[in-house]
């Protein structure tokens, strides 16, 4: 086990908590020691937001502003389909289980996708990989659109998987790497729900194009095409990110890139392959929060509470809200009170709100939905940066989009568990347009579930490592300095305790 060293906002590095080598670690009884009181919230001086909004440049405004229209455009690509289950079923002569599996394949193959993109971006460039992959989305998009038997539906939506998967790792490199460090938190939480306002925009446009023509759903996949188009325009407009192109010249510089490159991932997964582990099962627990509180609740609305259409659509737009309120609110204060600690506070809330959320059959469930999704999506925005601070430099990219998406992986049949175990708590059936419909108490499985996943959410990231304030430079990243030889950055390297502060040279350190 390492040390885990919290600097200063803006400091160098520290040394890499979960690694396996270097002598200046910490023990692993020591580490364990340091986990309750490592919590204690360093109260950093909260800025006012607009100010730290303002450190960024020009170009960093616009790495952000592209990379959180594509998350967005990501999202409202996959919610495509949750938003159309029934109609699928009709065109299909399938049941909603079966279309589902349309949703599972996506999530079980984006970690593919986060694989392929993830290398190709910490390679060859943000750039290139991000074209591709949205490039990818407008063919597969117009092929769902065009689908005309299952089967054919079930394999579109399978490439789409892979394509999703290479995304978000990009997104979080280009819009977080070249960004000030004060202003991490809000930017994260502000990308995150990128998700949050996908969403939003697809149940919009999912009431104005859905069944509003004699295509039927066909048209929302025909929209969800065009908007990469200019997405793409927009990329190529934009350099690649000044930290990828530091690290470019010193691979450069030691002669053969592609050689360096793979030198620097046996390095990196040699010294840091326990971290890899820990931060897989991290976001599979989030996943599950995000999946479990998510999926199943317009049904349980619509299906036990005898929702309408509208009104789910109204409880859904107030939930996103929410989400996109908290991803921003709470990636703020993890600027303050550190990211673990923001992390734990947020999901203890959520757990508390799990009654009214999941057992309020009224339209005053509008509150519930709008605070446990601020919850649920406020721990979810500490999570672009928190990762970003955790990773191995050489393999930002990489490890970012692929510790996401194999968490992805395992909760992709969070969905149909929640189904699954919903049709063991069967309701009276309701008459509709005069054929009965079974009902579930969804609602008592969504209580439960979550309230696991919770607890487990709470306790890995009480055992887990931070590194709030990390730099991100390349001569910061000590795996590619020991591969070339370079000197490494004033101040230390990723493994060097000694951590400076920004000004004169002095800092302080802290274990945590």
């Amino acid at each position: 086990m390492a040390a885990s060293v919290k600097e200063h906002e803006g400091s160098p590095s520290s040394p890499s908590d979960l690694s396996t080598t270097s002598s200046t670690h910490m023990t692993a009884s020591r580490y364990i020691r340091t986990r309750i009181s490592s919590l204690k919230p360093p109260m950093d001086k909260a800025p006012n937001p607009i100010a730290v909004l303002r450190l960024l440049n020009k170009q960093q405004w616009l790495f952000f502003l592209v990379a959180f229209l594509a998350w967005s455009w990501d999202a409202f690509d996959f919610f495509t389909v949750s938003l159309t289950v029934e109609e699928l079923a009709e065109t299909f002569h399938r049941s909603k289980t079966d279309i589902t599996w349309g949703i599972t394949l996506v999530l079980m193959l984006r970690s593919v996708g986060s694989i392929i993109f993830g290398i190709a971006a910490d390679r060859y460039g943000r750039k290139w990989p991000f074209v591709v992959n949205n490039i990818l989305f407008i063919i597969l998009e117009l092929a769902t659109g065009f689908a005309r038997t299952y089967n054919q539906f079930l394999a579109v939506r399978a490439l789409f998987g892979i394509a999703m998967g290479g995304l978000y790792g990009n997104a979080a490199a280009t819009a977080l790497e070249d960004c000030p460090a004060a202003a991490r938190g809000i930017l994260s939480g502000m990308l995150q729900q990128g998700y949050a306002f996908g969403y939003l925009l697809a149940t919009v446009f999912a009431r104005a194009l859905v069944n509003t023509t004699p295509h039927e759903w066909r048209p929302l996949f025909w929209f969800g095409a065009t908007p990469p188009i200019l997405i793409i325009i927009f990329r190529l407009c934009l350099p690649e990110t000044n930290a990828y192109r530091e690290r470019q010249r010193l691979r450069q510089a030691n002669g053969d890139i592609t050689s360096t490159f793979i030198a620097e991932g046996k390095v990196a997964l040699k010294r840091h392959w326990l971290l890899l582990i820990y931060l897989v099962l991290l976001m599979a627990g989030f996943n599950f929060m995000s999946h479990g509180s998510q999926d199943l609740y317009p049904t349980m609305l619509s299906n036990q509470y005898n929702f309408t259409p509208n009104a789910v659509t109204v409880t859904q737009v107030v939930a996103n809200l929410g989400a996109m309120t908290g991803g921003t609110v709470v990636g703020y204060c993890s600027q303050i009170f550190g990211r673990r600690f923001s992390i734990i506070v947020v999901s203890i809330l959520g757990g508390a709100l799990l009654y009214p959320y999941s057992f309020t059959g009224s339209h005053n469930v509008i509150a519930a939905a709008f605070f446990e999704q601020f919850c649920v999506q406020g721990a979810w925005g500490v999570i672009p940066i928190h990762l970003m601070e955790l990773s191995p430099g050489s393999f930002r990219t990489f490890v970012v989009g692929t510790s996401y998406q194999l968490g992805n992986l395992v909760s992709s049949a969070s969905s149909t568990i929640e189904a699954r175990l919903g049709e063991r708590f069967p309701l009276p059936p309701k008459m509709s347009k005069g054929v009965s419909v079974k009902r579930y108490e969804y609602g008592k499985v969504i209580c439960i579930f979550m309230a696991c996943v919770f607890v487990y959410v709470v306790l890995l990231t009480v055992v887990g490592p931070e590194r709030k304030g990390r730099g991100m430079g390349a001569k910061e990243d000590r795996d590619l300095v020991d591969v070339t030889g370079l000197p490494e950055a004033e101040g230390g390297s990723e493994s060097d305790e000694g951590v400076r502060g920004r000004k004169g040279g002095e800092g302080r350190k802290e274990l945590v």
